[in-house]
């Protein structure tokens, strides 16, 4: 506990791991099994328990409740885990629940995410890195969500959906099918509703590729094909054997067990 700074209304458990130069506020709980990185600012009220891991320089603001027991009637108290990486921001209320043996038994947050308020992710969750995810969103259970994903307040998301590599969310959306990779969806339940070409133009993907993305997804909206049917046309799909996106997308679809969300009407 070098150079930390706890607050002494806060209990930290002797055996918990405290990293240089971390700041406990007031009426905090750190239990046993905790490891919190350096830098990280835990404010007021929050809860840290379980197996969970934290990297460096995250920001906990008040009433967190991180690595409490999955909402699932089979979990026996197994020593499952939360790991989370670094730079992040949880804004007040944020609830991250610890894994399952039914999968992998870790819930993981990588890193430079941004969960704003009241947001839950339940167990086995695993979230890649700079996502943005507004206010009272849910995750279920098992949730896979790749970079820079963005979802907008009020969004439901059911069991086992995928979210592809930037993919954009509008709010209040229920999430019932996987969405791929640099689309848009919203509704409820949400159907796909074009591509998010802005979060391509913010990652520095060439304006061209762009346009072969947009042209893929038209093409495959329109066709009367299923996604899956239309991409296994060798004949529709010749062109676009060099796009990496339209290739990371085509493997998503093809690896889809719910299948992705409809088109819009």
């Amino acid at each position: 506990m070098s150079d930390s700074e706890i607050h002494s209304s806060s209990i930290v458990a002797k055996e918990a791991k405290i990293g240089r130069g971390v700041k406990i506020g007031p009426f905090c709980l750190i239990g046993p099994d905790v490891v919190i990185g350096d830098d990280t600012i835990v404010q007021s009220h929050v809860v840290i328990d379980g197996h969970t891991e934290i990297g460096v320089a995250n920001q906990f603001f008040s009433f967190c409740s991180i690595g409490r027991p999955p909402q699932d009637s089979t979990y026996k108290n197994e020593p499952t885990k939360v790991i989370i990486g670094s730079k992040n921001i949880f804004r007040e209320y944020v609830s991250i629940h610890r894994g399952t043996t039914k999968e992998n038994m870790i819930t993981k947050i990588g890193d430079e995410n941004m969960l704003m308020a009241h947001v839950h992710v339940g167990h086995d969750v695993l979230m890649g890195n700079k996502c943005v995810v507004a206010n009272s969103t849910n995750f279920a259970g098992h949730v896979k969500v790749s970079d820079r994903v963005i979802i907008g307040g009020g969004t439901n998301i059911s069991q086992f959906v995928s979210l592809g590599r930037g993919a954009y969310i509008g709010g209040a959306s229920g999430i019932d099918r996987d969405i791929p990779i640099f689309c848009t969806a919203y509704g409820n339940r949400a159907r796909l509703r074009g591509v998010n070409i802005i979060g391509m133009r913010r990652q520095g993907i060439a304006k061209n590729v762009i346009s072969e993305v947009v042209d893929f997804y038209r093409m495959m909206e329109a066709s009367a094909l299923s996604p899956r049917s239309f991409i296994d046309k060798s004949d529709l799909m010749k062109d676009y054997i060099n796009n990496e996106i339209i290739q990371e997308m085509c493997k998503q679809i093809k690896q889809s067990e719910i299948g992705i969300a409809p088109f819009t009407d």
